[in-house]
């Protein structure tokens, strides 16, 4: 009888622990973002190195989660071959900008 009345009484615990996790709202900080691209902030072209806008109003192309920016659709193609590198290239010269206070 201990038993069974012990079994009953965990999954009641457990039942109104699930119901608890349930009605909790997520805090925005652990929120996913991932269905919404970020922008990524270069304000160089990746693929060039020329500034964003000096020959128009430049492209976008989002990589992981991040919209980074080109200076032109001439650089799209090369961007898509390797957009790992492309981007390490951006996040790079932003965390550099951000450093230098620019």
């Amino acid at each position: 009888m201990n038993k069974i009345l012990t079994l009953v009484l965990g999954f009641t615990l457990l039942g109104s622990g699930l119901i608890f996790a349930q009605q909790t709202p997520v805090p925005e900080s652990m929120q996913s973002t991932s269905s919404q691209p970020i922008d990524a902030g270069n304000k160089f072209c990746p693929v060039s190195g020329r500034q964003i806008g000096v020959m128009g109003p430049g492209v976008t192309q989002e990589y992981n989660g991040k919209i980074y920016h080109l200076c032109c659709g001439g650089c799209i193609s090369t961007f898509q071959s390797n957009p790992e590198k492309y981007s390490k290239i951006a996040d790079a010269q932003v965390a550099q900008n951000t450093t230098n206070g620019q």
